[in-house]
């Protein structure tokens, strides 16, 4: 496998983690709102209510940066391969697939040929930049 060809994986392992994440909080949500309605109490829809939406929102404000490194990963921009890493160092405590994306994307990012990927790219970019009016 060509490390452009591992970079493509590790964008798409990242969008794909993120994605999960995000729709495990929404399907939290909706099981407690759910549990809330069935059990036809006004203070236990408003509690699971409050925890559902805390558990959704927490979800997705781990979900969304996983997202974003993921798209710039796949865009070969610096700022992913950053912010991927940072989402990648972070993820390795989550037992056992955020530790297999974590460890995946350290090997990938720090490595000579995925870095030299990202460096081709800014170099590609940089002249077209100062050339925009």
């Amino acid at each position: 496998m060509t490390s452009q060809n591992h970079i493509t994986l590790l964008g798409v392992l990242h969008i794909a983690r993120g994605a999960f994440v995000l729709v495990i909080g929404v399907v939290a949500f909706g099981i407690l709102t759910g549990i809330g309605v069935i059990a036809d109490d006004r203070t236990a829809m408003g509690v699971l209510g409050i925890i559902g939406t805390a558990i959704m929102v927490l979800l997705g404000l781990l979900a969304v940066p996983s997202i974003i490194a993921g798209i710039g990963v796949l865009m070969h921009r610096e700022w992913g391969r950053i912010l991927a890493l940072v989402v990648g160092f972070l993820s390795l405590i989550d037992i056992p697939i955020g530790t297999a994306v974590g460890i995946y994307t350290i090997w990938v990012l720090l490595n000579e040929p995925g870095k030299s990927q990202f460096q081709a790219t800014a170099a590609n970019i940089a002249p077209h930049a100062a050339a925009a009016p």
